[in-house]
């Protein structure tokens, strides 16, 4: 029989393994939004983000509601890591009845608490300014929490059951009844002033300030918390952050940092955020029936809430001294122990205490303590009694320690998954009555977790009254958070733009466009509108090859383009333009890309054609026709003579006349942005609007020639390239340029010029990151105000690690750490976070003016054409549009919030510059033989 009950109470590794598995699922269904109602393991945010860094100042009140007591502390902390805080404190008895007696009872007992509390112990010297004391209240019971300082009670527990408090906010209930012990206790002292006695004698041992005319404090209440929290942030203190923390005590919970994406009953999604797992009522739904034994269900019946926390009921140490007494009635029974005495004793309920069982397991000197013990209850053992109750007590306390090291490996290695780490390293802290009286307890907890969760390696440390100094550390991390947030936000309020911010860039944009198409103001205009004598985009009907010649840098492309009725096949080849022939002549510049086109046509035996050949020229143009265009000056280390001012079409048919080419006729000179548009206006006909957002930007769209003052002729449509890089130059962005924008444009090749386009592409984004992160720095808003002389290197910050940073799940954060390392920055994890922020408030920006820019030009083409609703599509292409996470979603939703009559599709491009100018000359040729 003995053996039988043993077995019972040892759990085989392999269900100790399914039981993890049952945790983590039960876990991943708290978390969720759809089943957390169903979930028994409730795992609750707590709100709190953040673990201490050692910074934390200032007096701080705990209020800790306790079995039959409420305890009071004012905790001081100086910054110096939280090393040494200084701590006073009050226990209060609570009066009887008020237990099952009103909420409103309750709460003005507490108040009056707190101001007795006070009365004795603060004055203006200990509150530094003497106005304002933040206090962290300590509820144990189970709370839907939807802010730190916000908190509905779902459940009283241990005995507790005042009316009128649950599914009302706690917090706000008492700092109800402290602001009416506040008016309470100034009435009390007026009267007393009035009656010649006063404030000193209101109150026995209250100091008098001189300075306030009342109080020389204000309580506010900024946190609530469980112990659970409260254990995790005490062991936070000792200069190593911790991240998870059991109490094991006559309940049993725990907590811990999750990524704050999964925790989908709460609205934060950066960084991490605690969650109270309340994993005492694992196994409600029946996940423990088969390890449930006998004991255990005599101990649920008998208890106040049967069916419920049944996890509690076999770990919590309010539990432990009845299963051991449950088991030995039974024994009793199959005459397995104390037989032929009177055993009658272990009928009553709560003889057998928990305190007996851990002095009896503790017991190294054989069985005289045993004998002892058993003996005081009134029972009278032999010494195989005494040998046999000590192994019942020692397996049901080995199980208590085993269950809690199951449900941390559950913990464990879910943060290990979620982080997606090959080896979490992770301090525990724990407390409570199991942890402190069992001497076996972290021994059976390390040991059992590491051989359920081998990747991970728990460090467990002792909390220092948790539930009161690590309230303290719990309310003093949201004021230093709260401290920060005010910071950040004075920090980034300038590059957040408002809904009427982004409505004058749209009005501003439109006039400029306007002043652009205008011939008498287009010499004024920061947007110059150029004309590229495309008049019309793709309709389908384009048949035959194309050359495209791609030239912007030192490499260069020369395409065929085949277009069938079945769709656009391309071939394509880049060659090398040398060093010597970019400097050189023009002559030999242009003589080499035809002998580079002549290679390319031989190979691709095209050299019998003539075919049509679009060019893309990357260069600064002024385009006098579709053919015609003259170079205003070269850029990206080309200086060959020669060419400046000359129409660079003629150039290119002058070197083919040199080599006696004939297999080529160029019938049209393109930028990128136009030949994006064509690309995509072969798939879509309604493509008539192109955007380029990569290293640079700029965009073109189909206007009506009445409104192009520029170019003769009233009838039909023609592509304008609007060059809008260079919106802003005349100064009517000012307004928007901060400090951050004005710093980078200082310090780029063309200061002033190009300045729309400073705030939106991606050579600029990362250095405007870069700044902001060297202000905040100094500020000590990141990295402890350490200074970082990497970050000190102008371009350090790459604008691909935005796109790296903003993913918008938390495994990203290991990539900002990555970042980091590159950039020899030692961060916190508060630091990646905040990181993340800049760099989405900056890359916000960037699709929000991008999109105010392009509302203006589809309001306009709408209102040219007296539409009510204009359907267009853009075709799009860039880095930053395409790679980045964000930047394309903001860009659409603002763009449909500024221009609601507008229904904008967006189109992908593929090779604009090659594939486009090959349909732009496609279409050059439609045109041709139509006429002829």
């Amino acid at each position: 029989q003995i053996q039988r009950a043993l077995r019972s109470l040892s759990i085989p590794l392999e269900r100790l393994h399914i039981m993890k598995g049952h945790m983590m699922q039960d876990m991943c269904k708290g978390l969720s939004r759809q089943t957390h109602a169903q979930a028994k393991v409730r795992m609750l945010p707590t709100y709190i983000c953040s673990t201490p860094n050692g910074t934390e100042k200032g007096n701080f009140l705990v209020v800790e509601l306790c079995q039959n007591q409420v305890r009071t502390l004012l905790v001081t902390l100086y910054g110096d890591g939280n090393m040494s805080p200084q701590m006073m404190y009050k226990i209060f008895n609570m009066p009887e009845g008020i237990l099952h007696g009103e909420g409103e009872a309750l709460f003005d007992f507490i108040a009056q608490c707190v101001s007795q509390f006070l009365s004795e112990t603060v004055s203006p010297d200990t509150t530094g300014t003497g106005l304002h004391l933040p206090l962290g209240f300590v509820f144990p019971f189970t709370c839907q929490q939807t802010q730190l300082d916000k908190a509905e009670l779902l459940s009283w527990s241990k005995g507790f059951n005042c009316s009128g408090v649950v599914g009302k906010d706690v917090v706000q209930l008492l700092q109800s009844a402290i602001d009416k012990q506040d008016k309470q206790d100034q009435q009390d002292k007026q009267e007393g002033e009035a009656n010649g006695a006063g404030w000193l004698s209101s109150w026995k041992g209250r100091k008098s300030s001189q300075s306030t005319p009342g109080k020389p404090y204000h309580v506010e209440v900024v946190a609530l918390m469980n112990d659970t929290v409260g254990t995790m942030m005490t062991c936070s203190m000792e200069g190593r952050p911790c991240e998870v923390a059991i109490v094991a005590d006559k309940g049993s919970n725990c907590c811990f940092m999750a990524e704050a994406y999964l925790v989908e009953t709460a609205e934060e999604t950066s960084g991490r955020m605690c969650v109270n797992t309340e994993w005492g009522c694992f196994g409600d739904d029946g996940a423990l029936n088969d390890v449930f034994t006998p004991y255990d269900v005599s101990v649920d019946e008998e208890s106040s809430n049967p069916g419920e926390k049944r996890f509690e009921k076999m770990v919590g140490t309010l539990y432990l001294g009845e299963i051991v007494r449950h088991a030995l009635i039974a024994l009793t029974a199959e005459k397995a122990i104390f037989t032929g005495t009177n055993a009658a004793v272990l009928k009553e309920k709560g003889v057998f205490t928990t305190q007996h069982v851990l002095d009896i397991v503790n017991n190294e000197d054989g069985i005289t303590e045993v004998q002892r013990i058993l003996e005081v209850l009134g029972l009278q053992p032999s010494e195989r009694d005494c040998g046999r109750v000590q192994q019942i007590c020692r397996a049901v306390m080995g199980r208590a320690a085993t269950l809690h090291a199951t449900g941390l490996a559950a913990i464990l290695s879910y943060m290990c998954q979620t982080r997606d780490l090959e080896t979490l390293m992770v301090n525990v802290g724990v407390e409570g009555e199991l942890y402190s009286g069992y001497p076996r307890f972290e021994e059976i907890l390390l040991s059992v977790s590491r051989l359920l969760s081998p990747e991970c390696m728990p460090t467990l440390l002792a909390s220092r009254d948790g539930s009161g100094r690590g309230a303290a550390m719990v309310t003093a991390v949201a004021l230093r958070l709260a401290a920060q947030r005010r910071a950040v936000n004075e920090v980034l309020a300038p590059l957040r733009l408002s809904r009427a911010d982004l409505e004058k860039v749209q009005a501003l944009m439109r006039e400029e466009m306007d002043k652009g198409l205008c011939k008498e103001t287009n010499p004024s205009a920061s947007v110059r509108m150029l004309p590229t004598y495309v008049s019309h985009t793709p309709d389908g009907t384009e048949r035959g090859d194309f050359l495209a010649l791609d030239l912007g840098g030192t490499n260069f492309r020369v395409l065929v383009v085949r277009v069938t009725e079945d769709g656009i096949t391309m071939a394509s080849e880049i060659y090398v333009i040398p060093v010597a022939i970019m400097q050189g002549t023009g002559e030999e510049l242009f003589d080499h890309i035809i002998d580079c086109i002549i290679d390319f046509q031989t190979k691709q035996k095209l050299v019998t054609q003539m075919l049509p050949l679009g060019f893309t020229f990357s260069f600064p143009c002024q385009q006098v026709g579709l053919d015609k265009a003259l170079l205003l000056t070269w850029t990206k280390g080309f200086s060959a003579s020669g060419c400046v001012g000359q129409d660079v079409v003629q150039l290119l048919r002058d070197a083919a006349k040199r080599k006696r080419h004939l297999g080529m006729e160029v019938v049209a000179l393109v930028n990128d942005t136009v030949g994006t548009m064509m690309a995509c206006g072969y798939d879509d006909p309604k493509c008539e609007i192109g955007l380029i957002v990569g290293t640079g930007t700029n965009a073109c769209y189909m206007e009506e020639m009445r409104n192009v003052g520029t170019v003769e002729g009233d009838q039909g449509r023609m592509c304008i390239n609007m060059e809008w890089g260079a919106f802003g130059d005349n100064g009517c962005l000012d307004h928007l340029f901060t400090h951050f924008d004005k710093v980078v444009d200082e310090t780029t090749i063309n200061p002033g010029k190009q300045r729309f386009e400073k705030l939106i592409s991606g050579m600029y984004l990362g250095e405007i990151v870069r700044q902001i992160l060297l202000v905040m720095t100094e500020k000590e808003l990141l990295f402890q105000g350490k200074p970082c002389p990497k970050l000190q290197t102008k371009d350090i910050f790459k604008t691909k690690f935005l796109s790296t940073i903003e993913l918008s799940n938390g495994l990203a954060l290991r990539q900002i750490q990555a970042i980091l390392n590159e950039l020899e920055l030692d961060a916190s994890f508060e630091d990646s976070v905040l990181m993340r922020e800049v760099c989405q408030t900056v890359s916000l920006r960037a699709a929000q003016l991008c999109a105010a820019g392009l509302a203006a030009v589809v309001e306009k083409m709408r209102e040219n054409r007296g539409l009510d609703q204009l359907s267009v599509t853009v075709g799009v292409d860039g880095t930053l549009y395409k790679l980045h996470p964000c930047f394309s979603d903001n860009l659409q939703k603002t763009l449909k919030d500024l221009a609601p009559n507008c229904n904008v599709t967006f189109l992908l491009s593929e090779d604009g510059s090659g594939k486009g100018a090959a349909l732009v000359a496609a279409v050059a040729s439609r045109a041709a033989n139509a006429m002829e």
